[in-house]
């Protein structure tokens, strides 16, 4: 279904071809984000990745996006905890057009010094408007809690010291170490012709010998007891984030934890929106998610809550994932959670973008890729005593980390710890 080519130079090419559709995507992705970084140099791949957008030998910035958006496509980027990628989406007949592009960047950024200065300033800005969003400043609290003093607890924007601190010797220096063919998948979907794009690759990127992998530190988990961060800020609703270690990205009980994210928290049929937000009107945004990563993971529910009421919530939402941990799920919610998951995965394969993530992220991070007919295979295999055994693996009390950030004092901090037990 899927055609990959690994080139002598340890370069992987993976696409799918949609002929039906008017668009094609395209990403190269780079296995190196932040959990690869350390405390010195954190963020300088977000900071990178800013700096591929700003020329390359071939093109200015401006013809960069004008290239691009010229014939209607657009132009993005993002950096993860363990995957930098560069990204087009661009009408078919540009496919060519876009993979010049897309590689001249990754390949022959100019990383111009004046304007290295002038994007320190503008990622400098974006970290302290980052922490003015309490909605997103509290996940990186809870981070702090689940994975302390390690790269995966830390921003993964950077700290105002560590970006200020960055020179355009430490960008080359990285960029020389971690951007090798080796450590490089390029991921294509929709309308395109696969042997006119793998001549286009061959005659676009180098043929030498890229550098071995690259791997970065374990992840430490665990201290045994319930973590409890506040932070005090003068806010209209108390931001929450209830998080607890999970599950690797290719763990055999992933789809389980799919389901019950789902159960508890995916869409507006789950339990914690209908027994938080629509029975008690404790708050105006309640919902889980789900990190993958090579050997960790979390599970986090997040809300945002009426000030005087946040030890209710809490309560409430306790309870329910002790219900889940305890109890089997009944066979219509299960049934529908099921094809929910399997519906809206369906879905979003149907946009080309979408399916050039879907197939370049598991080659870059575990070397495979999924069909979709697969996925909905392993989906249904999945039990009601699956979900259950997942919920009771992972929400322990001792795996408990709560992070909230609104108009809190000490006295508060005592409630909370106390309503802490699952």
């Amino acid at each position: 279904m899927y055609k990959k080519t690994v080139f002598d130079n340890g370069l992987r090419v993976i696409n799918y071809d949609m002929p039906n559709r008017q668009s094609v995507a395209l990403g190269i992705w780079i296995r190196v984000g932040g959990r690869y970084e350390t405390k010195e140099f954190k963020g300088i791949s977000h900071f990178l990745e800013h700096m591929l957008f700003k020329g390359t030998r071939k093109y200015s910035c401006r013809q960069l996006k004008e290239t691009i958006e010229g014939v209607g496509g657009s132009l993005n980027g993002f950096t993860s905890e363990e995957l930098t990628c560069y990204l087009v989406k661009i009408p078919a007949a540009y496919l060519r057009l876009a993979l010049d592009v897309l590689s001249d960047m990754v390949l022959n950024p100019t990383l111009p010094s004046k304007e290295i200065e002038k994007e320190k300033q503008v990622i400098l800005e974006e970290i302290k408007m980052h922490k003015d969003l309490p909605q997103s400043y509290c996940l990186d609290l809870l981070d702090e809690l689940l994975w302390p003093d390690q790269p995966l607890g830390e921003p993964i924007i950077g700290t105002l010291d560590s970006v200020s601190g960055i020179t355009k010797r430490d960008l080359c220096l990285f960029k020389e170490k971690f951007y090798t063919p080796a450590n490089i998948v390029i991921s294509a979907a929709g309308a395109l012709d696969f042997n006119k794009f793998i001549k286009g690759v061959k005659k676009t990127f180098p043929r030498h010998k890229g550098k071995v992998k690259f791997e970065c530190l374990p992840a430490k988990e665990g201290r045994g007891a319930p973590q409890l961060k506040l932070f005090a800020k003068d806010t209209e609703q108390t931001h929450m984030a209830l998080g607890f270690h999970s599950l690797s990205r290719s763990h055999p009980l992933r789809h389980a934890l799919g389901i019950l994210h789902i159960i508890l928290g995916a869409n507006m049929s789950s339990r914690l929106f209908n027994e938080v937000r629509e029975k008690r009107g404790l708050a105006y945004d309640i919902g889980t998610q789900v990190k993958r990563l090579a050997d960790t993971g979390s599970f986090v529910v997040h809300a945002g809550i009426d000030n005087r009421k946040v030890t209710q919530a809490l309560r409430v939402i306790l309870k329910e994932l002790k219900i889940v941990k305890e109890r089997l799920v009944g066979k219509p919610e299960f049934r529908r959670a099921k094809e929910f998951y399997k519906g809206q995965l369906a879905l979003a394969l149907e946009d080309t973008l979408e399916h050039m993530l879907w197939i370049g992220e598991p080659t870059a991070t575990l070397d495979k890729s999924y069909s979709l007919s697969e996925i909905i295979k392993e989906i249904n295999r999945v039990s009601r005593e699956d979900v259950r055994g997942v919920a009771s693996q992972l929400l322990q009390e001792k795996n408990m980390n709560l992070a909230l950030i609104g108009p809190l004092k000490a006295k508060n901090s005592r409630q909370i710890e106390a309503e802490l037990k699952i």
